[in-house]
């Protein structure tokens, strides 16, 4: 029977029990994680009325939440999942880099490479909750707080010796680019000529991903978002479009695979020599939040390729860890003992 036009393919098979396996070495892996650190701030507050001053609601603050965002989540995630995790980074010498630093060192990460900059403002998200008594709280606001000078060229120099030395250590190499300076193509192409050969490198780049073809990316995991911006086009329910951008920036950076997120649609997989693969959502596609599950991607495939995993089995992996952190809300992660009870689950339901 002819498939419907625009209807994915069925996604190739792969041994569950194998991909729990590849889990269990998570915690044998050492990752070095490059990237902008991003504070994400929750205000949880309650309706209390509306202002006479302005068709705006009151909220009574209740409570305030400072968790790790953009790079630093991604390292988190890495350390959630057994992983030990070498950050390297830049805050600012304020609440909020203090805070983060101080979260890593509660979960007993090497906050070594995470450097303080005078001056300089951690870039932070605040996101304000509203709710009424016994709800839960819908995001009603977003303020971003943003580094209003560029990083100094003295601390990119250090976080570049930093790299160098601590690359020397570990199995993987993930980069976290949200924009605000740690990370550039050229420093990156010099570490991976001076680093180990055979080292896995993974790339999130939210605005600059083409900019890293000779970067010697092993892997690079955007949104579908991203991809549409990359090639000013809009896929939506169009395949063929999909298939088109996920094979020219795989080609034109080079790289032997892409994973593309697809939101509810679930992953489009793009690997040298290969037809497109096209993974369903695991789980519901019903995401109570989307925050932070990029990064969830984004160590996932990394730590499962550092463990020797194909591009595809850590794609269903990345899939599986994807699935559950959208079911959280705030900026979360997924643990190794949860993932390693989705395999299980879906190895049974399987069966």
């Amino acid at each position: 029977m002819k498939r419907a036009a625009n209807k994915p393919p069925q996604s190739k098979a792969v041994d569950l029990l194998v991909l729990g396996e590849y889990v269990e070495r998570f915690a044998t892996r050492t990752v070095v994680v490059l990237g902008d650190f991003v504070a994400d701030s929750f205000q949880f507050g309650e309706i209390s009325r509306v202002s006479r001053e302005a068709p705006v609601l009151i909220l009574r603050h209740r409570e305030t939440e400072i968790v790790p965002g953009g790079g630093a989540n991604a390292a988190n995630n890495f350390s959630s999942l057994g992983a030990k995790v070498l950050p390297i980074a830049a805050v600012g010498d304020d609440a909020a880099g203090a805070q983060l630093i101080e979260s890593f060192r509660k979960k007993r990460v090497d906050v070594s490479g995470i450097i303080r900059v005078s001056g300089w403002t951690t870039p932070t998200k605040t996101r304000f909750l509203a709710g009424w008594a016994h709800t839960v709280g819908h995001q009603v606001l977003r303020v971003d707080y943003e580094p209003a000078v560029p990083l100094p060229e003295a601390v990119r120099v250090k976080l570049h010796r930093i790299l160098l030395a601590k690359l020397k250590k570990a199995h993987a190499l993930a980069v976290s680019d949200y924009g605000f300076g740690v990370v550039s193509p050229t420093e990156l192409r010099e570490a991976r000529a001076r680093g180990p050969k055979d080292l896995p490198i993974t790339l999130d780049s939210r605005y600059s991903l083409a900019d890293y073809r000779l970067a010697g990316i092993t892997a690079a995991t955007p949104n579908e978002a991203e991809l549409e911006a990359l090639h000013h086009t809009s896929i939506g329910k169009n395949l063929a479009e999909l298939c088109r951008c996920g094979e020219a920036t795989r080609a034109h950076m080079k790289l032997p695979s892409l994973l593309v997120t697809r939101g509810r649609d679930g992953m489009a997989l793009f690997q040298a020599d290969e037809s497109p693969t096209f993974i369903a959502v695991h789980g519901s596609d019903q995401a109570v939040d989307v925050t932070g599950a990029g990064d969830t991607v984004l160590a996932t495939y990394t730590l499962a390729l550092a463990s020797g995993a194909s591009p595809l089995e850590a794609a269903h992996l990345a899939n599986i860890a994807g699935g559950l952190v959208v079911m959280k809300r705030g900026t979360a992660t997924v643990s190794c003992d949860e993932l390693s009870e989705a395999i299980h689950k879906s190895a049974s339901e399987n069966s």
